[in-house]
């Protein structure tokens, strides 16, 4: 019998530029991934809820050149905003969207809009903008920034405390390292899930 997938959780904030950075490794390692039976579970929260960080304030500071700099070594060129924005509607979207075939599309979209074209997401109707870019508009009727605390809470219960950060049994992993690295922890992880699955 075909072990069953791999299911592992990655928590996210799309404020944040190093989970830009992590969408881009994981995608490029999503097939070889997929080959050995390893499905990434995307699941947006909001980290100021978290730390207690004033949304629209630089919450960087200092650590700000370091930031850019793994970001770029993994993602290449970045733009990141100034401030911490206020991520909570686009991660409504993906939470309205989960399960559907279009949430990576979205999640795409907003990657892109913020990252690479230096797109606000607080500024007058951008995420519709981004809607109509992506033929999801129908998508935001059923966002709720409710939903994204609730999922906030649940990630916080689990020993989430930054992101991103992947869920490795009970353990939220933080951080997110070159493609090489995460493909080799990622694999021995699955390896070893399986291994004791089968009760060796």
């Amino acid at each position: 019998m075909a072990d069953a997938p791999l299911v592992i959780p990655i928590f996210f904030d799309y404020a944040s530029v190093l989970c830009y950075a992590a969408h881009r490794v994981l995608g490029r390692l999503e097939a070889e991934l997929r080959n050995f039976g390893v499905t990434l579970d995307w699941r947006p929260i909001d980290l100021a809820l978290i730390t207690g960080w004033t949304r629209g304030e630089d919450v960087v500071g200092a650590r700000r050149p370091h930031v850019l700099g793994v970001a770029r070594a993994l993602a290449g060129p970045v733009r990141v905003p100034p401030r911490w924005i206020d991520s909570r509607p686009a991660a409504a979207v993906s939470l309205a969207l989960r399960g559907h075939a279009r949430e990576p599309t979205w999640r795409e979209r907003v990657w892109t809009a913020i990252f690479e074209e230096g797109c606000d997401p607080d500024g007058d109707g951008e995420l519709e903008r981004w809607a109509r870019d992506v033929d999801l508009e129908g998508a935001l009727a059923g966002a709720t920034i409710a939903h994204v605390a609730a999922a906030t809470d649940r990630a916080r219960a689990l020993g989430v405390d930054g992101v991103p950060a992947l869920l490795l049994g009970a353990w939220p992993m933080p951080g997110i390292q070159d493609d090489a690295t995460m493909l080799a922890l990622l694999r021995r992880y699955a390896e070893r899930q399986r291994q004791s699955r089968r009760g060796a």
